[in-house]
């Protein structure tokens, strides 16, 4: 049996989406099954054609599947990204996240295999409590948090034993190859973990 795991992500402007591609990539190297998904986004199309960057990334990601129900449900693990807003997840994958109430309320995530990772505009912006967070809501599936921690020497260089994480400068510093590395090792040990629960 293969290990699924659903990518679950939101971005504006790409960075989010680096991170994602990183570990859409490891996991599938790791003989993972991958379903990368994006939330919908709620902006209005006013705001996002006011933004260069935001409305380049909406035009390179039409591609990306809209996240469903179902990819929760298939996936033995998900993997949950945001850019942070004020040290919290997006509202875009808030509301998406808001949405499970149907498969919590038939345990349908218990024992689900979960990892979290972020980006944030500035340094100190917020990376921790976003990740955080998202961690709350795999308290209240009954998931089981599998972070990166310090078990592998990337995450020295990388520097957020808590998820992948990374400081783009408002939107204009791509992820460097060791918040890559960072984000490969964690969907790597996401897919370790889990084939280990499954008794694979």
């Amino acid at each position: 049996m293969t290990v699924n795991v659903a990518i679950i992500y939101y971005s504006a402007t790409s960075i989010t989406y680096q991170l994602a591609l990183a570990a859409e990539s490891a996991a599938r190297d790791a003989d993972a099954e991958v379903r990368l998904r994006k939330v919908r986004e709620l902006a209005p199309d006013e705001a996002i054609a006011s933004n260069e960057g935001w409305s380049g990334h909406r035009l390179e990601t039409q591609h990306v599947p809209e996240a469903t129900l179902d990819d929760l449900e298939w996936a033995d693990a998900i993997i949950m990204g945001s850019p942070t807003r004020y040290g919290m997840p997006a509202a875009q994958l808030k509301q998406f996240i808001d949405t499970t109430g149907p498969l919590w309320a038939q345990g349908k995530l218990v024992d689900k295999i979960v990892s979290s990772f972020t980006s944030s505009a500035t340094s100190h912006g917020g990376q921790e409590s976003t990740i955080l967070a998202l961690n709350n809501t795999f308290y209240h599936w009954g998931s089981i948090i599998v972070p990166p921690g310090y078990a592998d020497p990337v995450q020295f260089a990388a520097g957020n034993p808590y998820g992948a994480s990374w400081t783009s400068q408002n939107g204009v510093v791509a992820p460097d190859e060791n918040a890559l590395a960072s984000m490969r090792f964690q969907a790597r040990r996401v897919v370790e973990v889990t084939r280990k629960f499954k008794g694979l």
